[in-house]
Order: structure tokens, then C-alpha cells, then sequence
């Protein structure tokens, strides 16, 4: 890891961005408060380890990497860091899903930095196939990337784009699965597990690896290298992760899915993340 992104200075940042989710939640009333904050020290790692080759200058540039937000209810997490990077101003983050704001509770699309709406699970991965096909048959360096919730890999549709990939040899296609072992209601195992879910992703030919989703070193360990790569298989990134990470009110909690803390919870919240 290069000197300037310490572990400290990540951590900072990860921390930072927790506390704006929550207040953002708590001032609409609204919000997928646990499953952004499972998937911020992934993104932390993205956005501010130079591995995304983007421009807020320049949201549209035809060179930029692509990322696209498949389990898009974790708007907050994305839409903070976009605005912290440069692509909208900071104080637009609190009109979080409130009338007129174009931050809606899900990624929306019309937002600078972000590339599909997403939301209705399963379609990110289909999004990001295409677009990683799309720059190898027009010969562009760029890079296609997604991350998917595991919840989300009950959707038949991840299947068979995940089928589709490596026979057409999209190396520079990564998926980043936030495997934290809740949906909406329940923990996998109680219903519909995906395990085993590095087997299943390397039966249909891709590059697996396997994670700490919280520790910054492994984030970036497999992220750094994704252009040093040789192979012609895409990538698939297996992040196990803690639902509600950074708060142990909210952490492994099913009833976190999409709640707001009030009163005594949220003091316990702001104690934990302040």
C-alpha cells in the first residue's frame, strides 16, 4: 500500500463517511443505513486508493472507469463519497431523499459519478458485462466494475451474465461480491444460502478471490493489481463483510435492513460512530 493511504488516514476517512450516512438517514427519516455502511471500507479503498481512473471534472469522460452500484440501496454510502470527491457539493448530501433532491433513496442516475440506476436487484452485473465487452471491442483501457450484494445472488440474471463473462474473456471486468450473510429479512442460511460461493463463481470460469472486506490491506491488495493481471478470465472478489459494520447496535441485526435509529438508539449510534 503506498505511503499516503495509510491505514489511519482510511480509517478516518471510512469513519467520516459512516457518521454522514447515519445523519443523512436520520435528518430524511429514510435510508438502507446497515447494508451501506457493510460496503464502505470496499468503497473507501476504491475511491480514494487511486484505483478508479476517474475525473469529477469531468464525470462523462469516455476514458473514465466505470463502477456501477448493483445492490443500489446503498445509495448513502456512494452518494457521500462522490461528494466528498468533488462530483456534486457536500451540502446537497443532506436533501437526501427529500422532495425535489435528486439523491434518491436508491443510486439514481442522473447524479454526477454515478453510471445506472440501480436498485432492482440483479441488473448491475448484466450493466457491467456490457460495458466491459463494449471497451474491448472498441479496443479502450477501461475498466468495468460492480459490486453486488450476496442476497443479491439469488437473482437468476447475475447467473447468466455471470456465465456470459468468461467465455468472452473480460479480464478487465471485476465483481466485488459484500458478503455479509443477511438480505432484507433474514441471514441466508435461514432461507436460501449461496454457499459455496467462491465454487460457484470459479465453476463459471472466473478468477476468485477471497476477502476480509473490512481490513484496507486486503481491499487493496487485490484491487491495486487489477491491470498487472494475467489472465484472461474477469475477476470476482468475495468481500466478507459485517452488516451494520462500525456500529454494534446495527451489526448482524436483520431489523437494521432499513430502519432509522431514534431516541435512545440514535444516541447509542452517535456514541458508537463519534
Amino acid at each position: 500500500m503506498e505511503k499516503k493511504y495509510t491505514i489511519a488516514y482510511l480509517e478516518k476517512k471510512a469513519t467520516w463517511i459512516r457518521k454522514k450516512i447515519l445523519e443523512m438517514a436520520v435528518k430524511s427519516g429514510s435510508g438502507h443505513i446497515a447494508p451501506s455502511f457493510s460496503c464502505v471500507d470496499i468503497l473507501t479503498v476504491l475511491y480514494y486508493c487511486g484505483i478508479l481512473n476517474i475525473d469529477p471534472r469531468r464525470p462523462r469522460w469516455a476514458g473514465r472507469d466505470r463502477f456501477i452500484l448493483s445492490k443500489g440501496h446503498a445509495a448513502l454510502a456512494l452518494y457521500v463519497i462522490l461528494a466528498d470527491k468533488g462530483f456534486f457539493p457536500k451540502p446537497e448530501l443532506m436533501t437526501f431523499t427529500r422532495e425535489g433532491s435528486r439523491l434518491g433513496g436508491h443510486i439514481e442516475s442522473n447524479v454526477p459519478g454515478v453510471e445506472a440506476l440501480t436498485g432492482s436487484l440483479g441488473h448491475g452485473l448484466s450493466i457491467a458485462v456490457g460495458i466491459a465487452l463494449a471497451a474491448k471491442m472498441n479496443r479502450k483501457k477501461y475498466f468495468s466494475i460492480t459490486l453486488l450484494g450476496d442476497g443479491e445472488c439469488h437473482e437468476g440474471e447475475v447467473w447468466e451474465a455471470a456465465m456470459f463473462a468468461p467465455q468472452q474473456r473480460l479480464n478487465n471486468l471485476v465483481v466485488i461480491i459484500d458478503h455479509n450473510g443477511l438480505s432484507a429479512t433474514d441471514f441466508l442460511n435461514n432461507y436460501l444460502r449461496v454457499e459455496p460461493l467462491s465454487e460457484k463463481w470459479k465453476s463459471f470460469g472466473w478468477e476468485v478471490r477471497v476477502i476480509d472486506g473490512h481490513s484496507y490491506r486486503e481491499i487493496f491488495a487485490v484491487l491495486g493489481n487489477i491491470r498487472q493481471r494475467d489472465s484472461e478470465r474477469p475477476l470476482a472478489i468475495i468481500a466478507l463483510t459485517t452488516k451494520g459494520k462500525g456500529s454494534l447496535l446495527m451489526e448482524n441485526k436483520p431489523i437494521w435492513h432499513f430502519r432509522v435509529p431514534r431516541g435512545e438508539e440514535l444516541r447509542i449510534a452517535r456514541k458508537e460512530l463519534y
